[in-house]
């Protein structure tokens, strides 16, 4: 039988077929111990599916076989570094082949001083990928000169020298997703008191101070989301009040978890069944909130209760 041969970087392309339209590939690379495995959980929890330590040439098949299976997912990340020894010497083609079939390609590139790379691997007390035995300060100077066109192609080029891993992560989403409140996502439900306190929100509001459309006859067997009850309690003594208030307050909120690397927000709005009030009121401060560029989803806790 005939001796197998390794499949060459062209052969793998030649074989591949074009990516879905709208598909993206991030590479995540830099110097040990910059802080790639951070970076690459920011994006993770940003909807990346996300890879690590893979040899460049097997981006191909994988992106062929996520963009064949009509997958959903549609935003690859992959770090890509030292570490893959022998296969990093591919990446250079690779990335040209992912251009030729039209897949917006981005690359990440995290740096730091060689005093702070020399302190943290002295910190986990691990040897540089490239140090083979001899002095850290040889690895590292190594690295950088292994990656110095790459550094040079980069998109992105973060600097950590002086980040913690929160301030790197903000950094991450202000550069991929815009403004730094734009990256926070906030979620917003309504729910009963009588049910019982939520137990995984940021923020409790209590609107049981405004009339309960509940006593209205002709608007009991409705819900907060049909159009006569929302009117009724919107035009309630307070509501409009309330309104503002609570949304300066969750805008000023949301400007400072952003700084502090709190990028989900949870606001609960309650009044007594959650039918009515909390399930209007949680619809209209939603509203107000993505005219500031929020991402705000809204969801009803108690609407599908067979005990209302």
């Amino acid at each position: 039988m005939a001796a197998l041969r390794p499949t060459t970087v062209t052969e793998t392309f030649a074989n591949a077929s074009a990516p879905a339209e709208g598909f993206e590939v991030m590479l995540i690379t830099g110097m040990s111990g910059a802080g790639r495995s951070h970076a690459a959980h920011a994006l993770e929890d940003m909807g990346w599916y996300v890879v690590d330590n893979m040899p460049p040439k097997l981006l191909v098949p994988l992106v062929d076989m996520m963009t064949a299976s009509q997958s959903t997912v549609h935003r690859l990340a992959a770090v890509i570094d030292v570490r893959s020894r022998a296969y990093f010497a591919d990446l250079s083609a690779v990335l040209s082949h992912l251009e030729d079939l039209g897949v917006r390609t981005r690359i990440l590139f995290l740096d730091a001083s060689d005093d702070v790379l020399i302190k943290r691997f002295e910190s986990v007390r691990r040897p540089h990928p490239l140090q083979h035995g001899g002095r850290l300060i040889d690895g590292i100077a190594a690295e950088r000169e292994l990656l110095g066109n790459l550094k040079e192609r980069a998109d992105i080029v973060i600097d950590t020298s002086k980040l913690s891993i929160h301030q790197l992560s903000t950094k991450l989403y202000t550069a991929m997703m815009g403004s730094t409140q734009g990256s926070v996502s906030v979620h917003i439900f309504s729910f009963g008191f009588k049910y019982g306190l939520p137990i995984d929100a940021d923020f409790v509001a209590d609107v049981r101070f405004l009339p309960n459309p509940f006593w209205v006859p002709e608007l009991r067997e409705m819900t907060g989301r049909d159009r006569p009850v929302a009117d009724y309690v919107l035009a309630s003594d307070g509501a409009g009040e309330f309104l503002d208030a609570y949304e300066k307050a969750i805008e000023l909120a949301v400007r400072g978890y952003a700084k502090e690397d709190k990028h989900y927000v949870t606001i609960a709005v309650g009044c007594t069944g959650g039918q009515h009030r909390s399930v209007a009121m949680s619809e209209a401060l939603a509203e107000r909130l993505r005219r500031h560029g929020l991402s705000v989803t809204v969801s009803a806790r108690e609407l599908d209760r067979q005990d209302k």
